[in-house]
């Protein structure tokens, strides 16, 4: 068979793999924290015809010989790696006091079960528990006060904890840009109502964001290899960056780019189509000389 075919072969695999992940890039315009990712291509094996030579240089009363270069044919294109693009997605305005866009660096941290996950989705909200989660019901992590040199986190943002009380009710909770949960204590057993700080959302980041893996709901593993070891802090500390109250990170999904990289793919997967049919006018025309 031609290589032509084989090489054409390999373009229509990787421009579908291209196509899919626009398809996805697309799809998901309006979720919150997404980021979008990209597609990149490396060559596959060159077959070597002929190697190189170099030149030399000639002595004294004769003439050098001049090198080669190597005679090689391309056997196709292979997606050497889908890459993330983790550039802060757009605000989009809520109003809702327990809604946080992360300005800056940082993933929060957000456990389910045993598990524990990283997201940019910042849509929070009390549940009838009292637990701080996220649509999916995956729970808030961060520590009780502040501190000055965070560690992992193992406390669960569960208002009615936090505020330590053994009857009455817990309201207007809110989220600051330093990642303070402030809310209203009302204590049955004094009868009184105050407003205080009761914890704190943790924020993580890892040497290698575009390694994190996803796996849905607007969730990355906490352990994935390639992302590198976590390190934990505050929102404004150090460099964590701080938090936007009544707001959410919008999807980093560019359009405009989105629907130019479509054309791209599809005009290349077609011309590779086109590759395949000419591969086949010839291959006939070697069985009609057979035949004739």
């Amino acid at each position: 068979m031609l290589r032509s075919m084989n090489s054409a072969i390999s373009g229509m695999q990787a421009f579908q793999t291209d196509l899919d992940v626009v398809g996805n890039n697309i799809a998901n315009v309006e979720t919150v924290g997404f980021k979008q990712s990209n597609v990149q291509f490396a060559d596959l094996l060159s077959q070597t015809m002929s190697v190189g030579t170099a030149g030399s240089a000639g002595t004294t009363g004769s003439t050098g010989v001049g090198g080669t270069n190597p005679e090689q044919v391309g056997l196709g294109v292979q997606v050497a790696a889908t890459q993330m693009d983790m550039s802060q997605g757009p605000d989009e305005t809520t109003g809702v006091p327990t809604n946080v866009a992360i300005q800056g660096n940082g993933f929060f941290v957000v456990t389910k079960g045993t598990n524990t996950y990283l997201t940019r989705a910042g849509n929070f909200s009390v549940d009838s528990a009292g637990y701080l989660v996220l649509p999916n019901g995956v729970i808030a992590e961060g520590y009780k006060s502040k501190p000055s040199s965070p560690t992992a986190p193992s406390t669960p943002m569960n208002v009615y904890q936090l505020a330590g009380i053994t009857s009455g009710t817990v309201s207007n909770v809110s989220i600051g840009a330093d990642g303070s949960i402030t809310a209203t204590i009302f204590d049955e057993s004094t009868s009184t109502t105050k407003t205080e700080v009761i914890g704190y959302l943790a924020l993580a980041q890892v040497p290698n964001p575009q390694g994190l893996v996803k796996v849905g709901d607007n969730l990355f593993d906490a352990s994935s290899p390639a992302a590198g070891s976590l390190t934990y802090g505050t929102p404004g500390q150090g460099s964590y960056g701080t938090l936007a109250s009544g707001e959410l990170e919008g999807s980093n999904v560019d359009l405009s780019q989105q629907f130019a990289e479509m054309i791209v793919a599809q005009n290349a997967y077609v011309a590779n189509t086109h590759m395949i049919g000419t591969d086949n006018a010839i291959l006939q025309a070697l069985v009609n000389m057979k035949n004739s």
